[in-house]
């Protein structure tokens, strides 16, 4: 059964509210019976990525759902006459892996049904004689394409470069320059028609991160489902390959295998499904999920909201946050509908008036994570109402609960294909915050350790995506501690995709794999700092990161860094060129030497 929500304008699951209910009356403790009745629908996300000058505005919209992405369409051609047999020839730069299977399918067609008879068809070796031709082209100049490939232009994840422009790629690619430009193998046949000729080196995919990482300035071209973590992904000429409403026909690394001559019409929709996969990159198998650090909007924070308004905070970030399919937040305070601004210096007892969830939800708040340590600031009669605002208003939410076995409990979401579980839990004090058998508070990991490993490693044999945080030392370092490094890298070894801490109130460092590396592709974020928090006492404090990560038919894809500068005690706003490079070094700087 579903509802419109008022609130988001989005539609949500009632029943899961109801499924919960019964789940708990019947004293269901199996954590991930209790997740299944939290599941939520796929929650179609804002229309587009914000342009830096759309970034830039101080006007909070409501932006339009993200149409849901269908296969190309291939509609019965009209029909067309024929003056004899048909002719094909398969472009030889094709790569084999296209070639040979295609070809193989075209021998089992006969002839050609056209608008004056049937007329057999003849695959020539010369492809200058066939009437009809099979080639890649550049997607924007495709006519009648039958399959598509797309590429990104990738370095080293520690890298401070964001752009680049389709001039400097086509330039390396003709091997002018420094530093070398490589390609994965089968790429280069395929992106001549956008490239031109060229000297680019081939590298076998597995090789390509160790030797970027050790040759200064090289750049790689890879295709679009063979990126990792490890891979930190260029715009080129601003345009994101990464984007979840990417146009193709504006990215200039996208080519088209298209059908042309005398039969094309005919022949494109016979092929229409020959080639497998029609593309390396399909819409309707992309997530994007946007994680964000410490939110607790008390204080000076929300002094700057009584002052400027509820949306205040989220004017410059929405856009983008909004733009997610999945928009994460860490909120480490109660929602009360009585809570009173106190901006007393030092101040440790916190609280987010009901109110201020309109500041979530202008950025697009679609789940919200509750391991935070400031839960319980106002007892557990205020965590109860908390919680209860939560339900009330179908938030979906994880890492806190009235019992352990709620408060323990995953978080099940679905997007596009691609099965999520979020797990959050508490790994520092102080102990009023944590949940009992008969107090609500967050999961206490050191209570419940071996049971959130155990459960890590059960749901990453039934979902694609396990997402851990944990609320950890909050230290004012980037760098993480021996203790954090141990233990964050034992959840990725339990299974864990993404482990995130969301503890710290300056940005640590960041920890990429490849799909190649034990455990496969994935990322640990050590700290992401704050992201609505007051703490403007220091320039660290004031920086903060975000993580959007790409996940593609089941795996983590990409992660970027977004970098904002918190102003005013309340409103982030993005990072010029000059703080992002020093934000972006400094947690690079940071990382801890990579596990053996």
């Amino acid at each position: 059964m579903f509802r419109f929500h008022q609130r988001t304008g989005r539609w949500v699951a009632f029943w899961s509210i109801w499924l919960l209910a019964a789940a708990m009356l019947s004293g269901c403790t199996d954590p991930v019976a209790l997740a299944q009745a939290r599941r939520q629908p796929p929650i179609p996300p804002a229309s587009y990525f914000a342009t830096p000058a759309e970034q830039a505005t101080s006007q909070v919209t409501v932006q339009p759902a993200r149409a849901a992405a269908t296969a190309t369409v291939y509609p019965t051609p009209r029909p067309v006459a024929l003056n004899g047999p048909v002719t094909l020839g398969i472009d030889p730069a094709l790569p084999e892996e296209i070639a040979g299977p295609l070809l193989a399918q075209l021998n089992q067609i006969d002839t050609i049904q056209a608008a004056n008879g049937a007329y057999p068809l003849r695959i020539l070796d010369q492809v200058e004689n066939a009437g009809t031709t099979i080639a890649p082209v550049a997607w924007r100049a495709a006519q009648r394409p039958i399959a598509d490939r797309v590429f990104a232009v990738v370095a080293p994840f520690a890298t401070a470069q964001d752009d680049i422009s389709l001039e400097e790629v086509q330039r390396r690619w003709r091997g002018e320059g420094d530093a070398p430009l490589w390609a994965a193998p089968t790429v280069a046949a395929l992106l001549a028609p956008v490239l031109g000729g060229g000297t680019v080196q081939e590298v076998a995919l597995d090789d390509l991160p160790d030797r970027l990482e050790t040759t200064p300035g090289a750049l790689a071209l890879v295709p679009f489902d063979a990126l990792h973590p490890r891979f930190k992904v260029l715009t080129v000429d601003g345009v994101n390959v990464l984007d979840n409403r990417l146009d193709l026909a504006d990215y200039p690394l996208a080519v088209a295998l298209d059908v042309r001559g005398d039969a094309a019409p005919l022949l494109a929709y016979e092929l229409r499904d020959l080639v497998d996969p029609r593309t390396n990159r399909d819409q309707a198998r992309l997530t994007t999920l946007i994680m964000t650090g410490v939110t607790a909007m008390s204080r000076g924070t929300a002094a700057a909201i009584e002052e400027n308004g509820v949306l205040y905070p989220a004017q410059v970030v929405s856009a983008t946050l909004a733009a997610a399919d999945i928009t994460h937040v860490s909120n480490e305070v109660p929602f009360l509908d009585d809570c009173v601004v106190n901006n007393t210096l030092n101040n440790l007892v916190l609280c987010s008036h009901t109110d201020y969830w309109q500041t979530l939800e202008a950025i697009g708040t679609d789940i919200v994570g509750l391991s935070g340590n400031h839960v319980n600031d106002f007892g557990r009669e205020g965590a109860r109402r908390s919680l209860q605002f939560y339900r009330d208003h179908d938030i979906p939410i994880y890492g806190s609960g009235l019992t352990v076995d709620e408060a323990c409990a995953p978080l099940l979401w679905e997007d596009h294909g691609n099965a999520f579980a979020f797990v959050a839990a508490l790994a520092f004090g102080p102990p009023t915050a944590w949940v009992t058998d008969e107090e609500p508070g967050a999961c206490y990991y050191y209570d419940h350790k071996e049971r959130v490993l155990e459960l890590v490693e059960k749901l990453a044999q039934e979902v694609d995506i396990v997402a851990v945080e944990l609320q950890y030392l909050e230290e004012y370092t980037p760098w993480p501690t021996d203790l954090q490094v141990v233990e964050f890298r034992e959840l990725r070894e339990a299974g864990a995709d993404i482990v995130t801490g969301v503890q710290s109130h300056v940005p640590q460092a960041w920890e990429p794999y490849a799909s190649a590396d034990p455990g496969g592709a994935g990322v640990i974020l050590y700290g992401l700092g704050n992201l609505f928090f007051d703490q403007m006492w220091s320039w660290e404090t004031r920086t903060e990161l975000i993580a959007r990560h790409t996940l593609y038919a089941g795996r983590v894809l990409s992660t970027e860094v977004l970098t904002t500068v918190l102003e005013n005690y309340a409103q982030p706003r993005w990072a010029t060129p000059e703080e992002r490079a020093e934000i972006l070094n400094r947690i690079f700087a940071a990382a801890p030497p990579r596990p053996q």
